[in-house]
């Protein structure tokens, strides 16, 4: 497991950290040291037999690499006792460190190819949970973060419902988030979300914990989920809460219930009917397609403690502690510093979102290990 006390002391020593396979392997940049988990490559080869022809050169060649860098690890190992060629055995570490480094990357990339679920689009939805008004606009502040960090990596962030509340906050809302990659980078933000801080409404300064719920879901294509028009039951109403003197004078508000399943969805953010009713079967077959992947995570050879299922949104993921200006995310033990930032959609929450992607790529090659053994 990865945790944030190993991460920066290798920061302080300007060591580097790779995680193959959740074995540490620390490498210093003065040093290429061959103590790392060589699993991957046998992997790699035994992969061979169950691949393309493309994928199958691309093994050839890694594997050719790989008995070049061997050889060259023993010819070094060879010449470390040797004072007179210390500084080009020195020199040549670096060298083979760094075609480490790029072999260790592209057999990653070939074992684990990044999917068509991870180059989806995304439906987010933030709910207000435990907490009452401190709950909803920490649930506001959650889905703006969302927002900013979509913002920096210029991907579309479309609201899709917003149901604001007095002070700020939300009860719920939800979007459309369109750009490259979005759900591989998201898909790990789905559950509780808890608070530690004191509200502003709090005259004796006390902590008050309060919690938000977020949901992430793949965006699938038509062709990915059929829906056949006659298993819809379809509602239509007056919107309600804000805005302005569109609200309540048509029946533009929309609900959508999939009979076989019993999933209903509702939108009322868009001004005509027609505009809801597409944003409501935009987010219907994004649940539908995450209860499909449910299903294939339960079947999956081991249970993933990152990716949460629909059905297991109740697990608090990551607690944001304002007092101590620090955020924890549960699953992997890492805690980040600067709570603004992150809320801002920063530096620190680009560090957890990576860090989270690696470790989930972690699990997938542990699959491929379990499976290849």
């Amino acid at each position: 497991m990865i945790t944030f006390q190993i991460l920066t002391t290798l920061g302080r020593n300007n060591n580097l950290l790779f995680n193959i396979g959740r074995i540490p392997l620390v490498l210093s940049s003065r040093s290429a040291s061959t103590t790392f988990d060589r699993r991957l490559f046998r992997v790699l080869e035994k992969r061979l037999h169950d691949c393309d022809g493309a994928t199958k050169r691309r093994i050839d060649n890694l594997m050719s690499m790989w008995t070049k860098y061997e050889e060259d690890e023993k010819e070094l190992q060879s010449m470390e006792d040797d004072v007179d060629f210390a500084e080009l055995v020195t020199e040549e570490k670096d060298k083979l460190f760094e075609k480490f480094r790029i072999l260790h990357t592209e057999a990653l990339d070939v074992l684990v190819p990044e999917d068509v679920v991870e180059r989806s689009d995304t439906i987010l939805e933030v709910s207000a949970g435990v907490g009452g008004q401190e709950a909803m606009l920490f649930a506001g502040e959650l889905f703006h973060m969302y927002s900013l960090f979509a913002e920096s990596r210029q991907w579309k962030f479309e609201v899709a419902s917003y149901d604001a509340t007095e002070i700020g906050g939300i009860r719920k809302a939800s979007a459309s988030i369109t750009g490259t990659s979005v759900f591989k980078y998201l898909r790990y933000e789905g559950g509780i979300h808890r608070v530690q801080r004191v509200p502003k409404t709090e005259s004796k300064g006390r902590v008050h914990t309060s919690t938000a719920a977020t949901i992430v879901l793949p965006q699938p294509t038509e062709l990915v989920v059929e829906i056949h028009p006659k298993d819809l039951k379809i509602e239509t109403k007056r919107a309600s809460g804000a805005g302005g003197q569109h609200v309540n004078t048509t029946d533009s508000a929309v609900r959508i219930v999939h009979l076989p399943t019993g999933i209903a969805v509702e939108c009322q953010s868009q001004r005509s009917q027609l505009q809801n009713k597409e944003t409501a079967m935009k987010t219907l077959r994004a649940k539908i397609y995450q209860r499909q992947l449910d299903e294939q995570l339960v079947k999956s050879s081991r249970a993933r403690k990152l990716q949460v299922s629909s059905n297991s949104r109740s697990d608090k993921i990551r607690t944001y502690n304002f007092n101590q200006d620090r955020v924890t995310d549960h699953r992997i033990g890492l805690t980040v510093r600067n709570i603004e930032e992150f809320m801002q959609g920063g530096y620190p929450f680009s560090q957890m979102i990576e860090t989270l992607v690696k470790e989930g790529r972690n699990e997938i090659i542990e699959e491929l290990y379990s499976t290849y053994e």
